[in-house]
């Protein structure tokens, strides 16, 4: 039978730590680990494929979008027009991988931009439903208070994952 680890004369004897303890360590290592390159490629590809899907329903051209791949992971797609319970005020639609889609007004300031509706229901909804959203916020004739943004988080991987499903594979060389 080993002996029981010591530490320095002095010190209480340290215990070496457990299986379990170490696998719980390493995954916590590993979650804190930035993005591999294999990994923002494929966030950028999936990334930019879902913002063309949603750009082309919401009716907004490559000019008139951004995305964002630091943490939070997000984008913005400029909109045509503004609202008429909100006249003078440009609008947008921004996308976050906590919150997913809300509907912004820009203010007058040039600073944050105002969140007047979210989406909610799901992180990365059909292009469709959100064009639809875009159409019911668009109906409205009266401000409504602020929505409390959803917390619709998941693990990055299960995003990558979800957003790979908009890119079309390249075609094979030589074809």
């Amino acid at each position: 039978m080993a002996a029981p680890p010591r530490g320095e004369p002095g010190e209480p004897a340290r215990a070496e730590p457990s299986r379990r303890r170490v696998r719980q360590q390493k995954r916590e290592s590993m979650a804190r680990q930035p993005l591999t390159t294999d990994d923002e490629y494929r966030l950028l590809c999936g990334m930019s494929a879902y913002l063309d899907a949603v750009s082309a329903a919401a009716a907004v051209g490559p000019e008139s979008r951004t995305m964002d791949l630091d943490g939070p992971v997000s984008a913005y797609l400029a909109l045509d027009g503004q609202l008429a319970a909100h006249p003078g005020r440009d609008t947008a639609l921004v996308w976050d991988e906590r919150h997913g889609w809300s509907f912004a007004i820009e203010t007058h300031s040039g600073e944050d931009l105002l969140v007047i509706a979210s989406l909610g229901g799901e992180l990365l909804p059909s292009p469709d439903r959100v064009r639809e959203f875009v159409r019911a916020v668009r109906a409205r004739t009266q401000p409504a208070p602020p929505p409390a943004p959803p917390d619709l988080s998941r693990d990055r991987a299960d995003l990558i994952a979800c957003l790979l499903g908009y890119r079309t594979p390249p075609a094979p060389l030589g074809h």
